[in-house]
C-alpha cells in the first residue's frame, strides 16, 4: 500500500511516523491535503486528545494506525 502513495503522501505518513503522534495543525499547510487520502486508504487517523489536564480544551492528533 505504501509504495502506491505519492511523494507528497509519502513525505506526511514518514513524518507522522517518525513523531509517533503529531497534531494536525503542525502539519505544513501545502501538505495538510493529502491527510483526508490517507485517512480514507487506512494508514492514519485522526483522534482528539486533551491539552492538558487542567484544560477541557482538545484538539485533534494525528497516529499511524495499527495494523
Amino acid at each position: 500500500m505504501i509504495e502506491e502513495l505519492s511523494r507528497i503522501e509519502r513525505d506526511v505518513y514518514e513524518l507522522i511516523l517518525r513523531a509517533g503522534e503529531l497534531m494536525a495543525k503542525d502539519i505544513p499547510l501545502k501538505k495538510a491535503g493529502v491527510i483526508p487520502g490517507l485517512i480514507r486508504k487506512g494508514l492514519i487517523e485522526v483522534y482528539r486528545r486533551r491539552v492538558s489536564p487542567s484544560s477541557e480544551k482538545r484538539h485533534k492528533y494525528l497516529r499511524v494506525r495499527d495494523e
